[in-house]
């Protein structure tokens, strides 16, 4: 099965703590590494979970509050002392490319790899597309310009038959076509049905980042039936004023979110440094929406399950 593998590097939320690390995940893609915000300590977390730094090629910044992009400089920094070749793209706000620009002109003068800005706006939008995915950006209610993002596999093509295929002698160029659903059609005419040679394919996974936004319609608009979602979780019930303040969720309408959209699972972080304990923050996610699980640094996910 293709891998389709989540790794949480950091979900902690702005102010520092000794429990969690500011945002970062990494989203595996058949060996392919996505990273989702860059928030300090990023390239630690890169060595510790054991990812392939020559794997990564795109960066997604959500929005430019320090705890999602303070690690980029030094990341890009080590891409480059380790002889990362290739392109990397920062997926990011046009102030914050113009800001990391002039940083790197300074830090990093030479690179053996080229780094490219690909600005994005606070929109819907499609800003990444291969052979395997696209990338649709979600617009977040948050007090600067922020958005998510959603990660959608393409649809996965079928499993061929040994059996069958040698039986009625299927000549291998016509490979492809079965995996792509085509009826094989013997030289003296005869149709042999798809099904009887290729078993269905694994189905075509999502994932949905959301980190920092207020509860959002929007964003229920934009995750609906998504497999699994991510969601701002920053304070429980009792902070529910200053959440709102602050423009974050709580962990009960984060799973609120989830309800309403019909994912199949949530995963709750970027967690408030008040919180010793983030099981209470589980909890209160879990009476709106049972299928909810914390996130924390080291976690690994196949998303295929």
């Amino acid at each position: 099965m293709p891998r389709f593998e989540l790794n949480i590097l950091g979900c902690g939320s702005a102010t520092t703590s000794l429990q969690h690390l500011p945002s970062c995940q990494v989203l595996n893609v058949r060996d392919n590494l996505f990273m989702i915000d860059c928030g300090e300590g990023a390239q630690l977390e890169v060595r510790r979970m054991k990812l392939k730094f020559s794997r990564l090629n795109h960066i997604f910044i959500s929005h430019l509050h320090g705890d999602h992009c303070f690690g980029l400089p030094g990341l890009l920094s080590t891409l480059a002392l380790v002889g990362k070749t290739g392109s990397v793209t920062v997926h990011i706000f046009q102030d914050g490319a113009d800001q990391f620009k002039h940083l790197l002109d300074y830090f990093c003068r030479e690179m053996p790899y080229e780094l490219r800005f690909h600005v994005i706006e606070p929109r819907k939008a499609v800003i990444y597309e291969d052979d395997a995915i696209t990338v649709t950006t979600i617009p977040l209610r948050h007090r600067i310009p922020a958005v998510g993002f959603l990660f959608a596999e393409k649809p996965k093509m079928r499993h061929i038959i040994p059996e069958a295929v040698q039986r009625h002698e299927v000549p291998r160029h016509f490979m492809n076509s079965l995996r792509q659903g085509r009826d094989y059609v013997t030289p003296s005419g005869v149709v042999i049905p798809n099904g009887e040679l290729t078993l269905p394919a694994e189905p075509a996974m999502s994932y949905a980042y959301c980190s920092d936004t207020m509860l959002s319609k929007r964003v229920i608009n934009a995750v609906k039936g998504v497999d699994w979602l991510y969601h701002e979780a920053t304070y429980g019930d009792e902070c529910a004023v200053q959440a709102h303040k602050r423009y974050h969720s709580t962990a009960r309408e984060a799973a609120m979110v989830a309800r309403e959209a019909g994912v199949k699972k949530l995963i709750i972080g970027h967690f408030s440094n008040r919180y010793v304990d983030n099981s209470v923050l589980l909890q209160q996610a879990q009476e709106v929406f049972p299928n909810t699980i914390l996130a924390r640094e080291g976690l690994v996910l196949d998303l295929n399950k």
